[in-house]
């Protein structure tokens, strides 16, 4: 191992032209690491804290990296984000911010792999297992947070659950995206995109779902595989006063859960990403119980990648899955803690982007360490390409294509 030599920070442009904090991680033996923090737009109450990127590096130079620098090993990457906390001394990294602890999180263990010779996914994950990638899940259809008077549901994703390869499953992920163009245009419905690239029409609910099972069905027949889809409602940006609150009508919990179970059989969707509110645990256990043996309810805003949250809902059954983001909690550590509790208790990991990205393709490399089934980065768009296309060349270095 090697001590890390020098920490940089400095403010670099996001997808959607806003700052962020990049870290360069250089080792005494000449490893380097570079990472980049996303940012999100749909966040949860109980998200780790993200800092104006000025304050966030202003306060882990005074903070952090001095702790850093010439004193914690850069392959030892459980010491690297314990001195990060450390230096924080918050639950929430409010001091130093949660995006320039990410950052410098995925630098560093970037820095490791360069030193050891070895692919990130192989340095984060030990030996590889060889035996699963992961299936992208990719928004076509966008609205909620993400886009202006477009559908209440945030996203309308893909999800290529038969592809053979993952180069097969981007290809198709990439089709529906078209076929949802064309199939708006022959409607004569014009369509700006969202923060993460996907469409953005002036539709309601109702049609996008028509839309969206008109092409996944088109890609399937052309790909000769099953594509099927899936939402991530984000019920906690529709929740206000006790109700949920779509564009003409309003819900009760209970009416919330009976409108998303019919809406797993109507359409079988294989994914339902935050349904409810992120306090509503007894929701989640409800619709679990109901429809959770043939779809994936996935808790983002619910559980915020933190085990504590998710140790919660494993004893009071809410959900089957979980949304892995890092920069939710601050470390890798911490994201591999969640993904490790997940696993032990039968629930999927998601591993996951943020609607403001960057080109950083740490979380490909994440996915495929921590053997995950799913990986949510978007279908089309430079800084969502970044890691789809990463996940070819991992696929391809891996199985020697």
């Amino acid at each position: 191992m090697t001590l890390i030599e020098r920490v940089r920070l400095r403010q670099v442009l996001d997808s959607r032209g806003n700052a962020t904090v990049e870290a360069d991680v250089l080792t005494e033996s000449g490893g380097f690491g570079r990472a980049a923090a996303p940012s999100g737009a749909s966040t949860g109450e109980y998200e780790a804290i993200e800092l104006e990127p000025g304050e966030a590096i202003a306060s882990a130079r005074e903070h952090a990296v001095p702790r850093l620098e010439g004193t914690v090993y850069v392959g030892d990457q459980r010491d690297v984000d314990r001195t990060l906390r450390v230096a924080d001394g918050t639950d929430d990294f409010s001091e130093i911010g949660a995006n320039s602890a990410v950052a410098i999180s995925m630098a560093a263990a970037k820095a490791a792999s360069d030193v050891l010779g070895a692919p990130l996914y192989q340095h984060l994950g030990g030996a590889f297992r060889g035996e699963n990638f992961p299936i992208p899940l990719g928004n076509v259809i966008g609205g909620g947070e993400h886009a202006a008077d477009a559908t209440a549901i945030q996203e309308f994703l893909a999800v290529p659950v038969g592809a053979p390869s993952v180069q097969d499953a981007v290809f198709a992920n990439a089709a529906v995206h078209q076929e949802v163009a064309d199939i708006l245009d022959d409607r004569g419905i014009s369509a700006a995109k969202g923060d993460e690239g996907a469409w953005a029409p002036s539709i309601d609910d109702d049609e996008a779902f028509e839309v969206m099972e008109e092409a996944v069905s088109t890609v399937a027949d052309e790909f000769g595989f099953d594509v099927l889809f899936g939402l991530d409602v984000a019920g906690a940006e529709l929740y206000e006063d006790g109700e949920y609150h779509y564009r003409d009508e309003t819900r009760s919990t209970d009416e919330q859960i009976d409108y998303v179970a019919e809406l797993v059989d109507e359409y079988d969707l294989v994914y339902v990403e935050d349904p409810l509110d992120e306090n509503d645990y007894d929701g989640f256990a409800e619709l679990t119980d109901r429809v959770g043996d043939r779809t994936l309810i996935c808790g983002d805003d619910l559980f915020v990648t933190n085990v504590e949250r998710l140790s919660e809902g494993i004893e009071r059954g809410a959900g089957n899955s979980i949304l892995i983001k890092p920069n939710q909690i601050g470390t890798l550590s911490d994201a591999f803690d969640a993904v490790e509790l997940a696993v032990e208790n039968g629930y999927d990991p998601v591993i996951s982007h943020r609607s403001g990205e960057t080109e950083d393709t740490t979380i490909a490399h994440l996915a495929v360490a921590t053997d995950a089934p799913f990986i949510k980065t978007g279908a089309v768009g430079g800084e969502r390409t970044a890691k789809l296309n990463e996940l070819i060349r991992i696929e391809q270095n891996v199985t020697r294509l």
